[in-house]
């Protein structure tokens, strides 16, 4: 049967065109894989750059905190008012953040909408 269909495919010249449609699907699925490999890589590194700014961010965000407090306790010449002062702020920005968490959500939610957009084009 198989001798069949290979002596109509020449007789009919088709086995060329069946051989290079299947090397083009081949090549497409290649590519795919390298395109997906390329994008998967970029997503791993950019990952692990935010990961580190968010560590490096934090870790200011603290010792920035100690000391800020340590200098409105010198400031003030009481042990605890620094530390009251930094933590009202926290809660004020934390008060803040929970209030307009809506509107904050639509907002990162639209440019990073665009962000794919721009990205798809």
């Amino acid at each position: 049967m198989e001798k069949i269909s290979e002596t109509i495919l020449k007789f009919l010249r088709l086995d060329n065109i069946v051989q290079h449609l299947t090397g083009y699907v081949e090549t497409r699925i290649e590519l795919m894989k390298a395109e997906i490999r390329e994008d998967v890589a970029k997503a791993i590194a950019r990952g692990m750059v935010m990961v580190v700014l968010f560590l490096v961010s934090f870790l200011f965000l603290i010792f920035f905190s100690v000391g800020l407090a340590h200098f409105i306790n010198s400031y003030f010449e009481v042990a605890y008012t620094g530390y009251w002062t930094v933590a009202g702020i926290y809660a004020v920005t934390f008060l803040i953040v929970l209030v307009f968490r809506k509107n904050i959500f639509q907002y990162f939610e639209q440019q990073f909408s665009q962000l794919i957009k721009r990205k798809a084009k």
